[in-house]
């Protein structure tokens, strides 16, 4: 792997959805995320790293397995504590695993363990994990942090009545007569335009290993984890812009959210309600940057 990013990176994640639920609420029905307030929609930034998660455990594999170094940690039906277990098999360290005393466990090897999970876990070194759980392989503050996404306007959800012309069960058949049809629930949003913002910190970066082939991998997850994230419940989801900004420090040479501003998008028509992307404008000022600060659109 190449060696840790040595700058910092803020950055503006723009996606929309089109008659789909981007985030459902499993508190509300499964209803598309709002913010009670003011109605705008949300998407959480759990809901934005699993896709992220997905891109990469699709496209880094080799013969079925995980490519070495890009494994995940956070994946379907994963069991945490096995996982820790891997690193201190891997370090030379069974012994830590027969002690009784959990608080005891891992002892003096878990900054080697918490290396190895680093080293051998994409999501580890990225957004990093709490670890202590089991078998201790301790506690990783990930470089890269990110916002809940938030869409410009408010939204409406919507809820659909569906039917289905089958049944799960004989009874429910003996109960119609043959007719067999269920009734079910669908819930959309018609359009929402979101922004997420996220950073990347250099200090941090130092610490896990992330590097900057780590962090290609990342922008091309961002542009793509849409495409290959489709389902009848998400409708049409794009990402529409993803706009970074790179500082000449591993400090930074601007506030983040001074840059952010410069990111704007407004309706061009406010007397009609937004139905696709189309119906907004997007503009990045990027002239007069601070010292230090480069301009990189991937999208």
């Amino acid at each position: 792997m190449s060696e840790p990013i040595k700058n910092r990176y803020d950055f503006v994640l723009i996606f929309d959805v089109q008659d789909g639920n981007p985030n459902g609420d499993p508190d509300a029905g499964n209803l598309p995320r709002v913010d009670a307030e003011t109605g705008h929609g949300l998407v959480t930034d759990v809901c934005l790293k699993r896709k992220v998660r997905n891109y990469v455990q699709m496209t880094k594999v080799r013969n079925g397995e995980p490519e070495p170094g890009f494994d995940i940690y956070v994946k379907e039906k994963a069991v945490l504590n096995e996982q820790h277990e891997r690193a201190y098999r891997a370090i030379g360290a069974e012994d830590e695993l027969k002690k009784e005393d959990k608080k005891r466990k891992g002892g003096e090897r878990v900054d080697e363990a918490r290396k190895w999970m680093c080293e051998n876990f994409y999501d580890v070194r990225t957004f990093g994990a709490v670890m202590s759980t089991g078998v201790n392989c301790g506690q990783v503050r990930g470089p890269v942090q990110m916002t809940f996404g938030r869409s410009v306007d408010p939204i409406v959800t919507l809820e659909h009545c569906i039917t289905r012309v089958a049944v799960t069960t004989t009874e429910k058949a003996q109960e119609q007569g043959g007719d067999n049809r269920e009734m079910g629930r669908k819930n959309t949003v018609p359009y929402g335009l979101y922004v997420a913002h996220g950073f990347v910190s250099a200090h941090l970066a130092a610490q896990t290993g992330f590097s900057a082939d780590d962090l290609a991998l990342f922008w091309e997850a961002l542009v793509n984890m849409f495409e290959h994230d489709r389902s009848a419940a998400r409708g049409l989801m794009a990402t529409r812009g993803l706009k970074v900004f790179k500082h000449a420090t591993p400090l930074g040479n601007a506030p983040a959210h001074r840059l952010f501003e410069r990111v704007r998008i407004t309706r061009k028509d406010v007397c009609k309600p937004p139905r696709a992307f189309s119906d907004y404008n997007v503009t990045v000022d990027w002239s007069d940057l601070p010292a230090g600060v480069e301009r990189i659109e991937m999208l």
